[in-house]
């Protein structure tokens, strides 16, 4: 519901000449099944099926959607399915999503009863410390 008012918001904006060029997110239902990349200067927000990769200001992974492949964004919303590799500044995982895959982050938020399996590492270096299998055993 949110998303919705923020898209209107945007239309209305756009309709009112405000000076500045607004632009409106590139939306893929949950009908469509997409192979292949997806490079915007904007918002992406995705209710279908993709696999590749997404570079773009803030991407919006729906309840219905679902991502495979590498993201590159400064804002990512997941409420749907995740699974890949992904660079961001911010990072938001609702109670709905399911992430599998490793997350490069600056910020993240994430809501009780999220499923993740894979690594939310912070980009500020603190994540450099965290133990591998792989560094144990060469430690010992």
């Amino acid at each position: 519901m949110k998303n919705l008012k923020r898209l209107v918001v945007l239309k209305f904006a756009r309709t009112m000449g405000s000076g500045k060029t607004v632009s409106v997110p590139s939306i893929i239902s949950d009908n469509a099944k997409l192979k292949g990349n997806i490079v915007s200067d904007g918002i992406v927000h995705i209710d279908g099926h993709l696999t590749g990769d997404v570079e773009c200001e803030e991407l919006v992974i729906g309840i219905k959607g679902q991502v495979k492949g590498k993201i590159s964004a400064k804002k990512l919303y997941v409420y749907g399915i995740f699974d890949g590799v992904a660079d961001v500044d911010s990072l938001f995982i609702a109670k709905t999503a399911k992430l599998k895959g490793d997350v490069s982050h600056n910020s993240i938020a994430i809501e009780p009863g999220a499923y993740i399996d894979g690594r939310c590492l912070r980009k500020d270096g603190g994540a450099s410390n965290i133990s591998t299998p792989e560094k144990k055993a060469k430690k010992e």
